[in-house]
This record gives structure tokens, sequence and C-alpha cells, in this order.
């Protein structure tokens, strides 16, 4: 066969000949494997296919991920009709809200590295030459879209959907009332009744928790950095659309092979600004200033917290999202969808519009035909914003020479002074505020908290529930080398850096001292001259580590500072061999 009929013929064999897959499939010494795929029911032509792995967070640990099986299903239909061979596998997550206020917490953050881990390893064990990402809560979100970006194959993530309102007394709740509520029950202002029933109301579906807490803010992010499809990441999970977006991306990953298009083709530092630029405008959650810096990292892309925070700084807040707002998820998708708020953004110039996306088309292209939706008041023109600033804030002084960050959304008073009050750990915490052993105008403070004091930087969405529900949103502040949950609202400072467990200034913090907080010039300061400072660091020596054994000591071994996403490994930047080059 000469070479002209070879590329008549074999256009499959051709394209597999430059895909990772051909070493499990291709020649002669293949053909032990290639029994294991006769033995799972595959033809000749599907083995001869390019293989995509269909990477699934589904488990029964909460209903962010329960529909996930599902939506896999659909994908591996779409990947079959465009001309794939889909591979479908399972990896872990972490559910914050099950996790939340207990020592689990500490294996939330470090579960994103846990899933970027395994769906590598799966990747690579078997030569899959594609990955579409489907995830459903907080850090599985961002754990799926590094391993797309360090793999580089050609990959689509795809967001499961939000968790519809729940209703009680005629109020649309979420678990971010039922959270609140627990503060309210301990100062006699909800009944053991009512307590019940609104646990029994407020989660009324599958999918994630439905205002912008971390992971509508991580879906918002995978529409804005290219890795999703227009529209995909605000269909509520249990709306039939949902099928189609699935559908859609499994036929379309196969276009990203024929095509060579990747992840890094697609997140450049153009992206990431887009990404950083849609949090702010959405007033979405914190952790966003860790995960965007950890997604560059996978590219090779130095984009730490303080780009993040100018990105921040310079975008309008637009969308009145809960918690700090009156909407949630399902709202902004029935009113236009994320496309409405980017677009809106994108005309007044806070987005670029030239970033390549997985449609093939850039992101100005893809937003082209978006008309603006004079009849909702979910998200406002970026002329005429909710305020002109983000609502998310980067903050830097000599209590956070690595920065901090404070989310500012549907907050009025932006400056907080006051002496501090110092607790080890959040446990420490809860206790005082359960039993209201605080004062108003104190700046409560958790160390030891960070991402390898904890270890794992747990979220303090218990605490701060708690104190706003005892009525205290406002009347206190509170900052951590650790984080807050999207679900936070008030004065909470999270990812003060360097954190107490390497010796930063947090961990010298002493009961009285006077914290200065202002997040309109975004700065956090002690009232402590640097002589002081230093003699208190000279007498302070570090803490055995609570983890001595188990991923979380080789976790607290690897993790570096928040400022950078509290990453585990040295990232693209000293990459040898692409994976996607194999």
């Amino acid at each position: 066969m000469d070479a002209r009929t070879d590329k008549k013929t074999n256009n499959k064999t051709s394209l597999k000949a430059r895909l990772p897959s051909r070493h499990v499939t291709e020649g002669p010494a293949r053909a032990p494997h290639r029994s294991y795929y006769y033995a799972m029911g595959l033809t000749t032509a599907q083995i001869h296919q390019p293989f995509v792995g269909v990477a699934s967070c589904w488990n029964e640990a909460a209903p962010c991920n329960i529909s996930l099986m599902r939506q896999a299903q659909v994908v591996k239909r779409g990947v079959a009709v465009a001309g794939g061979t889909p591979r479908e596998f399972c990896t872990i997550t972490v559910t914050d809200g099950i996790a939340m206020g207990h020592d689990g917490m500490k294996s939330s953050l470090p579960s994103r590295e846990a899933i970027a881990d395994s769906v590598e390893l799966t990747m690579r064990g078997h030569g899959y030459d594609a990955l579409v990402g489907l995830a459903g809560c907080d850090k599985s979100l961002p754990g799926m879209m590094m391993v797309m970006c360090r793999l580089n194959v050609p990959s689509i993530f795809i967001y499961g959907g939000s968790i519809l309102p729940g209703t009680f007394k005629g109020q649309p709740v979420t678990v971010q009332d039922v959270f609140e509520a627990v503060g309210r029950h301990s100062v006699g202002d909800m009944s053991d009744r009512d307590l019940d029933l609104l646990e029994h109301v407020a989660c009324p579906s599958a999918g994630a928790c439905g205002a912008q807490f971390t992971a509508n803010t991580m879906a918002t992010v995978s529409e804005a950095i290219g890795l999703a499809l227009p529209y995909s990441a605000g269909a509520p999970a249990p709306y039939e659309i949902r099928d189609a977006f699935c559908m859609a991306a499994g036929e379309q990953v196969m276009d990203l092979v024929r095509r060579g298009i990747r992840p890094r083709d697609i997140v450049t530092r153009k992206a990431l600004e887009n990404a950083a630029a849609v949090v702010a405008a959405s007033g979405g959650s914190t952790n966003a200033a860790l995960h965007l810096p950890a997604i560059a990292h996978e590219c090779g892309i130095k984009f730490d917290l303080f780009d993040v925070a100018e990105v921040f700084r310079r975008t309008p807040y637009v969308a009145d999202l809960k918690p700090g707002g009156r909407y949630v998820a399902k709202d902004m998708f029935e009113a236009g969808g994320i496309p409405l708020m980017m677009k809106t953004l994108l005309d007044h110039g806070y987005l670029h519009g030239d970033c390549l996306t997985v449609t093939g088309r850039s992101m100005a292209e893809n937003l082209k035909g978006v008309a603006w939706n004079k009849d909702q008041d979910v998200v406002r023109p970026a002329n005429k914003p909710l305020s002109a600033s983000g609502g998310v804030v980067g903050l830097k002084g000599n209590l956070a020479p690595e920065g901090a960050i404070v989310k500012v959304a549907g907050m009025q008073d932006l400056v907080f002074c006051g002496p501090a009050r110092c607790f080890d750990g959040e446990e420490a915490c809860f206790e005082a505020v359960r039993k209201k052993k605080y004062k108003e105008g104190e700046v409560l403070v958790i160390r030891y908290e960070g991402p390898k004091g904890g270890p794992g930087m747990r979220e303090m969405l218990a605490t701060t529930a708690a104190l706003y529900g005892q009525g205290m949103g406002g009347k206190l502040a509170l900052i951590t080398d650790g984080r807050f949950s999207g679900a936070t609202r008030g004065f909470c400072i999270g990812h003060v850096g360097p954190e107490a467990a390497v010796g930063g200034p947090i961990a010298l913090l002493r009961d009285g001292d006077v914290i200065a907080i202002d997040a309109v010039k975004g700065t956090l300061d002690v009232r402590l001259s640097k002589a002081e400072l230093a003699q208190r660091k000279a007498a302070w020596k570090p803490r055995p580590s609570p983890a001595q054994s188990g991923y979380l000591w080789k976790y607290a071994e690897q993790v570096g500072p928040a400022r950078h996403g509290a990453v585990t490994h040295p990232g693209a930047a000293c990459e040898t061999v692409c994976y996607a080059d194999i």
C-alpha cells in the first residue's frame, strides 16, 4: 500500500499515529493490550480510534456529585458519535458542606491535589488522548482544570450544575441559611422546630450549593477561562438541558483532537485575567485566589495572589448573587447565563476578547450573538455596576507581607480597627463564639490553619456563619491563615501569609494587639513596630505538625504558600516532557 492509499483509507490510523494511545493499541507488540479491550466488548474499529478519558467525580457524599454518573454517560455518547472511544473512570471528591466544622475539613484543599494527581495517573497509565472532566463540588472543579493543563491533551470541562433553591416559610433558602441558623438557634432566635424544618427543605435537589460560593465561582471561571462550552456552567443539575451540553462536549472534544487545540493554547495570561475578572464581577469566592494561581502553575505561568488581586481591584461588581446579594445560580442562568455577564464586561473593556476557547473560536466570537436582557436585574451593566471595584479585594501589610483576601460583596463598611483575640485553631474560636465569649469590636484571629499548619487550610464557615447568625455581622472582624467558604459573609480575611506554621506575623500576635483593616486601600496591619515584631519573631518557636503520618503528612511536607496557590509540585515551568507529546 503506497502512502497516498494509506492516507486515503486510514485517516483514523493517521490521527492515532500522533496520539498517546498509540503506545497501547498499535502494532503487533500490543496484542496483549488489545485483548483486554476485546474482553470489554470493544470492536477493532473502536480500539484504533482516539481514546477519550471521561473522568467523573461522582460519589454519594453529597448532592453536588450525585448526578455526574448520568451526565458522564451522555458525554460518552457524544464522544462515540464523533468518532472517538470513551473510557470512563471516577476519582475522589471531598464535599466541603459535609467536611465543614470538624477535622474533616483538613481533607478538603488536599483533595484538589489528589483529584488532579489521580486523573493524571489514570490518563498516563492507559495512554488516553483527550479528557472530558466532570466535577460538581468546590475542590473538584479546580482539580479537574489543573490536570487538564498539566496533561495538555485536548480537554473540555463540564460542571455538574447547581442545586435548586429551597423554600422556607415562603422564602427561598440555601445551605448558607442553615449554617447561619445554627448561630440564630444558639442565641435563642430560632426554635428547635424551625431549625429542623429548615434543614429538611434547604437542599431540594441534586447539584452544588446554589449561590456564588466556591463551586459556582469556579464554574463561572470554567467558561471565562475558555475550558467549558458557553452556557454549560450555569444550568442547574436537574435541568434536562445539561444532557445537551454533555453531548456537545463529547462531540467537541473530538474536534479539538483533530485540530490539535490543547488547554495551554487556551489558558493564557489573558485567559487567567478573564477568569479573575468574572470572580470579582460576580462577588465570587475568595478561594478563587488559591485556585487561579494553581491553574496558572500547571501552565508554567506566573500568576499569584497579587496578580489576581490587581484584576479584582479594577473590575466592577455587577452580578447580584448570594451570599452578598439576592439571587442564586439558577436565576442568573435564566436571566441569560454567564455569557450575559461576560458580554457586558467585554463591551466595557474588562475582558480580553481575543482568547481562544474550547469552541475553537475566540471569546469575542462566542459572545457576539449575546444580546442584553433588559428585563432582568440579576446582572447589572458594567457601566452601571453594584460597585465600581470587585466583590473580592486583596490586602497587604505588615501582618500579611504575602497577602490576604477578603470578600466585600454586599458589605457597607470596608474599614475596621480593633484589638486582637487570638485562637490557635478553629475549634477554640468556635467554642468561644458558641458561648458568646467575645466582645464587639474585636478582631478574632484563627491561626495555625494554613496549608502547612492545619495541615490543609480549613475553611471557617461554621464559625463565621454562627457569628452572623448571632447578629455580629459587621460588629467584629475575623482573620486567619486558613480559608473561608464562598458562603462566608462579613469582615472575614483569609489566606494571611506567611502562615503561622512558618513564623509569619500572624503567629506573633498577642491578645490586645491593635489590628487595622482597610479594604479600600487594600491594607492589613498590626500596630506594632518593626523592632517589636523582630523581638517576638526571635522568641517564636515552630510547632510540630498535627499530622505525622498519612496523606496529610505528605501534603504538609510538599505544599507551598497560599500566595502561589498552595501547590505541591514544581509545575510546567520545570517540565521536560509534556504528557501530550509522548
